[in-house]
C-alpha cells in the first residue's frame, strides 16, 4: 500500500473511533437501556417495517443466524415480539413487535432523536446541511448505491426548511393536473393546508418530512395534530422520477413511527379513490378504509373521497 492509502485507512479508523464515542456505542447498554447496539438495531427494524423474517434480518443486518436466533428468543421471553406463520411461505415466521415491545422501544427512539438533536443544535443551518450532505456522500460511496438496506438508490429524509412549502404547493399543482386533471383550485387547497401547518406548527407533536435525492427535493409528507389522541397524515407526494425507490413507503412509515412515539392513539387520512399507488401504501401500512363520499371538485365530476384510519 502507498503511504497515501495507509494514511487514508488511519483517518477512516480515527473517524470510526470518534463517532462511536459520540453516539455511545461502547457503552454496555445503548441509550441508557439494557440492550446492546445490535439488539436496539433489531428492535428498530421491527418497529419500522412489516413482513420481516429472521432470514431477512440476517441478510440485511449482516448478523450471525445463531446470534439473531438467541436475540429473538430473548425478545419472545420478554414478550417484546410475536411470531406468526407467513401466508406466503409456511416454513417462515413473520416477526412483529407486541404492544409491550413498542412501549419498550419508544423511549429508545426518543433518546436517540434527542441525542442527535443535541449534536445538531450546536451547528448553524449551513453547517447542518454540510454535515448531512457529507453523510449522503459516505452512504453513496460505501453503500453500493443502496439506502436503509432496501436495495434501492440513495435518498435522504430531512425536516422542512424555508422554500419547501412553496415546492409542496407547486408540485402538487403541477402533478395533480398532469396525472388527474385537477385544476388550480386543488393547488389552492394545498396552499391553505401548508399555510395552516406553518402558522400552527407544534414541533413536539407535528412533523413535515422532505425527501431528497441527488440534492433535489423529490417527496414530502406531513403529520399534523387533529386532537390530543388523533393525528392526520397529509400531502404525501413523490416525484415520478423517484417512484419505485421506496420513498413513499418510508414517508408513511415515518409518520406512523412519530405518531406512536408522541402518544397518538389513531391516525387518519383523506384521499381519493383514483390515487391507486397511495392507497396501496396506506393499506400495506395497516390503514382501514372507513368512509367514502362522492363529490365534484377541482374541475372533476366523478370523484370519490375516502377516509382511512389506523389504530396506533
Amino acid at each position: 500500500m502507498t503511504s497515501s492509502f495507509t494514511s487514508d485507512v488511519s483517518r477512516v479508523r480515527s473517524f470510526n473511533r470518534f463517532y462511536t464515542r459520540q453516539i455511545g456505542v461502547l457503552q454496555e447498554g445503548l441509550l441508557r437501556s439494557p440492550f446492546s447496539l445490535t439488539k436496539v438495531r433489531v428492535l428498530y427494524e421491527l418497529a419500522h417495517r412489516s413482513q420481516l423474517t429472521a432470514g431477512t434480518l440476517c441478510g440485511e443486518l449482516g448478523l450471525d443466524p445463531g446470534y439473531l436466533s438467541r436475540t429473538l428468543c430473548a425478545f419472545e421471553r420478554g414478550r417484546l415480539i410475536v411470531r406468526q406463520p407467513s401466508k406466503a411461505d409456511g416454513r417462515q415466521s413473520l416477526l412483529t413487535l407486541t404492544s409491550k415491545g413498542r412501549r419498550v422501544f419508544a423511549p429508545l427512539e426518543l433518546r436517540s432523536n434527542e441525542q442527535v438533536a443535541g449534536m445538531l443544535a450546536k451547528l448553524s443551518l449551513q453547517q447542518r446541511k454540510r454535515l448531512v450532505d457529507a453523510m449522503h456522500v459516505v452512504e453513496d460511496l460505501l453503500g453500493d448505491g443502496t439506502s436503509s438496506g432496501q436495495g434501492k438508490a440513495t435518498y435522504l429524509l430531512r425536516p422542512h426548511q424555508p422554500g419547501d412549502m412553496g415546492w409542496v404547493v407547486h408540485r402538487h399543482g403541477v402533478l395533480y393536473l398532469q396525472e388527474y386533471g385537477y385544476d388550480e383550485r386543488f393547488e389552492a387547497l394545498v396552499a391553505k393546508i401548508v399555510a395552516e401547518f406553518i402558522q400552527k406548527f407544534d414541533p413536539k407533536r407535528e412533523r413535515c418530512w422532505i425527501a431528497e435525492k441527488d440534492g433535489e427535493v423529490v417527496g414530502s409528507v406531513f403529520l399534523v395534530q387533529k386532537s390530543k389522541a388523533i393525528s392526520k397524515l397529509r400531502l404525501l407526494l413523490v416525484e415520478p422520477s423517484a417512484r419505485g425507490l421506496g420513498i413513499g413507503r418510508r414517508l408513511v412509515a415515518e409518520c406512523i413511527r412519530f405518531a406512536r412515539q408522541v402518544g397518538y392513539r389513531k391516525m387518519m387520512l383523506w384521499t381519493q379513490s383514483e390515487l391507486k399507488a397511495a392507497r396501496h401504501l396506506y393499506q400495506e401500512a395497516g390503514f382501514q378504509l372507513v368512509e367514502k363520499d362522492a363529490h365534484k371538485s377541482w374541475g372533476q365530476e366523478d370523484l370519490v373521497s375516502e377516509t382511512w384510519e389506523l389504530k396506533l
